[in-house]
């Protein structure tokens, strides 16, 4: 073999796609034949362009250019002996500066080419952005940034020619994590894990093993490698935040976007759910048993320090690294911090003194910047048999991991193991602000611990720690004296985000709903705390600011409980309470129990008066009116409403004014009083859209669908209500989905068309029992009367089959059929 080329290389990666078939169709010897003409085709394209052959494996080979030009130059010289043949061959090309060991090249370059040449098809040629870029355009076509299955960022690919090709095989409904640093070994293992997770008799997988042994990063790799067996993607569950089992499945949910009930919402679509760190919340296994009986496709791939013990799980134990794969990885992440580490016999001794285990490699690794191989190795005897001599029933894996935490810990400065500790107080990781009111954060500080493999940074800013890892760093800061205080200074500052977003949350509530989201395990960690801690005032405090936020995402059940918690803690009468109470009638009230909801607005008006609050009154009137209306008596939710828009125009606050406006304008429809009904509508849409009310100007729209469908306007009718559907998709707002649903089906009917409003009921009725809503009153008269309508217009069988497709439907697809895009 010719002598390999270094420093920037273009490779190139050949695979026969369908071999196993071709093979049965050809016969041994007709396919032998074929093979050997394919392979001397590869062979003399590659040689007369400056290739060298550096591995052939089967059907498949590695070959490694000087320059791009001359890659491409043997792929299409290739392409053109090949295209009278049987067989169909798929090429990928990437060029990097791989590092040349003397077993070859090593480096994530090799592993990304070879990744693009899986992406695409028989007689296909996809090549990498780096490589595009040192040839000529004209050729090439851009096919768009894919993530590929290595879980890297996203590759800008390009295909050489023109030909027409199926979608390339790359992830692209998934939420897995970019990671910081390349996928290294464990091919036995992703090769026998990925052969389950696509094994129609397996449904639950569970990677087994104690902190370290990069359960975590197997299963990522493992979950993206079965993509293609799971068409409905593959989705990432991150559960070292929480605490509560509860929220397991709520997790999910949010994963996968589902605005209701996660079984309904998955339904027969074929997916993988990752559900990452479960140990701590073992006692959610039973809703994820639940959640497979229900989901005839689903796979649920688990980490766990334990198995999950349900029936039917299969077991899989993530042994420590193989020692050539341990070395492998030490070179890597040391040359990562130190361009010319040298490896020598001492990388090997220290793996086997750490057990080989992937974590305990990378935080030693993370030192060869400040130490040799050799100082590294001497501390490390020095250290582990001192620190390894914990409790007899800890496994020595463990012991080993803990006594290399502790080591990196002892080796970082003063200020670096005081962050250290700090940062611990988080749960799902801090942006750079947080920590920094919080832990009193130096940039330069947080930094070297991100240097030192100790803290993580992802893609979107956030910095955390692995669950092992902030386990110790917790320890660390209880033992400093500083638990107490820093919980304090976090809860604070959550509770002050809480505030600040509430008011923003009633009007375009969509750039602080995003800001909110990555942080709720912080904000339910606060209330923990502040709950613990006895903290009462602040506890009330907090449930109030998260209201807003808990409504438009649908959390509704959490909510009634937190606020029920906090209101039974806590019954002082202060202006806290009051606020709680206000936050309480509403959740009490989407769940369906009138009489709490009556007593916590009651109270609430009571206390706001007493305390002179007229803001807080007027609110309470408001939500009072709501449990009057529950009650049918219209006159009187009127003059509670009135007032209380009087009042909330007198103190300026038109936001509040505007959804007190709005629920007035109902009142007035509800007495007869059509023409001042429309009127108010009319006006409060130009009032929500000056003052940017998206909720309200969603809610008003909907009323002036309904109006011109009275009218015989069906195609305004329709246009309204799909701009307010659209607006209520974009906030999340599951509720008011649910009500256009039922509203599109009242259109259908009068279209004619009584199947579409039979599946638009159907796919209405399961949102709201997805989401744990109980409609008040208007909302199950209109639901019931457009349902008694659809019935009549349908016969049993009909009804019954336009039913059972309704709830097969997703939101979506519900809105596509009701405006006759469906196919």
């Amino acid at each position: 073999m010719r002598e390999l080329p270094a420093g920037t290389v273009t490779f190139l990666f050949t695979d026969v796609e369908g071999s196993t078939k071709l093979l049965h169709e050809l016969g041994a010897e007709g396919y032998a034949q074929a093979l050997a003409e394919h392979r001397r085709a590869i062979r003399e394209a590659f040689t007369r362009n400056g290739g060298v052959e550096v591995d052939t494996q089967g059907d498949a080979f590695f070959i490694a250019f000087p320059t791009a030009p001359g890659a491409l130059a043997a792929v299409a010289e290739a392409l053109e002996r090949l295209v009278a043949g049987q067989i169909r061959v798929r090429m990928g090309v990437h060029t990097g500066t791989p590092f040349l060991a003397e077993e070859g090249y090593v480096g994530a370059d090799v592993n990304r080419a070879a990744r693009i040449a899986a992406c695409g098809h028989g007689g296909q040629v996809l090549v990498s952005a780096a490589t595009a870029s040192l040839v000529e355009s004209a050729s090439l076509r851009d096919l768009g940034e894919h993530r590929l299955k290595d879980l890297s960022a996203p590759e800008r690919i390009f295909q050489l020619g023109a030909g027409e090709f199926p979608p390339l095989k790359s992830l692209h409904q998934t939420n897995l994590p970019i990671p910081a640093t390349p996928f290294l070994g464990r091919e036995t293992e992703l090769e026998e894990i990925v052969a389950l997770l696509v094994r129609d008799d397996v449904r639950l997988v569970t990677l087994v093993g104690p902190g370290g042994t990069g359960k975590t990063r197997l299963g990522l790799q493992a979950g993206a490698a079965a993509g293609d067996a799971s068409p409905g993607g593959v989705w990432w569950v991150p559960l070292a935040p929480l605490r509560d089992p509860e929220l397991v499945l709520p997790a999910a949910a949010q994963a996968l976007a589902a605005t209701g009930d996660l079984a309904d919402h998955i339904a027969d679509k074929r997916l993988l759910l990752l559900f990452d760190n479960f140990e701590h919340v073992a006692a959610a296994a039973p809703g994820v048993s639940q959640l497979l009986q229900r989901c005839p496709r689903l796979t649920v791939l688990v980490t766990s320090r334990e198995p999950l013990r349900l029936e039917g799980e299969w077991e899989y134990a993530v042994d420590p690294l193989r020692e050539s794969e341990a070395v492998a990885l030490f070179e890597t992440r040391a040359r990562a911090v130190r361009h010319d580490f040298v490896s020598n016999v001492e990388v090997r001794q220290i793996c086997e003194r750490l057990d080989n285990l992937p974590l305990a490699i990378e935080l030693a690794a993370a030192r060869v910047k400040v130490l040799s191989p050799a100082a590294l190795l001497e501390r490390l005897e020095q250290r582990l048999p001192l620190l390894g001599g914990g409790a007899r029933d800890v496994p020595e894996r463990q012991r080993t991991l803990r006594a290399t935490i502790e080591w990196s810990h002892e080796l970082l400065g003063e200020e670096e193991q005081l962050l250290f500790a700090r940062l611990a107080v988080f749960r799902g990781g801090s942006t750079l602000e947080a920590a920094e009111e919080v832990c009193e954060a130096d940039f330069d500080t947080l930094a070297s611990l991100v240097d030192k493999s100790l803290v993580r940074m992802r893609d979107d800013n956030r910095f955390w720690m692995l669950e092992t890892i902030r386990e110790y760093a917790a320890e660390q800061l209880e033992a400093s004296g500083e638990g107490v205080e820093l919980h304090r200074r976090h809860a604070t500052y959550f509770l002050a985000l809480a505030e600040e977003a509430a008011p923003h949350l009633r009007g375009d509530p969509k750039a602080w709903l995003e800001r909110l989201d990555p942080e709720h395990d912080n904000l339910r960690a606060a209330l923990d705390w502040l709950e613990a801690a006895g903290e009462t005032q602040s506890v009330l405090r907090l449930v109030a600011g998260l209201s807003e936020f808990w409504g438009v995402r649908g959390h509704f059940a959490e909510a009634d409980r937190r606020i029920g918690r906090a209101l039974a803690a806590a019954a002082l009468p202060t202006l806290h309470r009051a606020r709680a109470l206000l936050a309480g009638a509403q959740f009490a009230g989407s769940n369906g129990d009138v009489a709490r909801e009556r007593r916590r607005a009651e109270e609430a008006l009571a206390l706001f008066t007493e305390l002179r609050d007229p803001g807080g009154s007027a609110q309470a009137r408001l939500a009072l009116a709501w449990v009057v209306v529950s009650e049918r008596d219209w006159a009187t939710a009127r003059d509670l409403v009135e007032r209380s828009v009087e009042e909330l125009m007198e103190l300026g606050d038109h936001l509040l004014a505007l959804q007190a406006r709005r629920t007035l304008a109902w009142m007035h429809e509800e007495l007869g009083d059509r023409d001042r009904y429309r009127q108010l509508t009319e006006e409060n849409l130009e009032l929500a859209r000056a003052v940017g009310h998206r909720r309200i100007e969603a809610r008003t729209l909907g009323a002036l669908a309904m109006l011109a469908l009275e009218d015989g306007r069906v195609a305004d009718a329709s246009a309204l209500l799909h701009e307010s559907f659209r607006i209520d998709r974009d906030l999340g707002n599951a509720v008011f989905v649910s009500v256009d649903l039922c509203r599109f089906a009242a259109i259908a009917l009068r279209r004619g068309d009584a199947a579409t409003a039979a599946q638009l009921l159907a796919r209405s009725s399961a949102l709201q029992a997805e989401i744990g809503w109980a409609p008040e009153s208007w909302a199950v008269e209109e639901y019931e009367q457009i349902l008694e309508e659809t019935r009549v217009a349908l016969d049993d069988a009909e009804f019954a089959r336009a039913w059972e497709r309704g709830e097969t439907l997703d939101v979506d697809e519900a809105v596509a059929l009701a405006l006759g895009d469906a196919n």
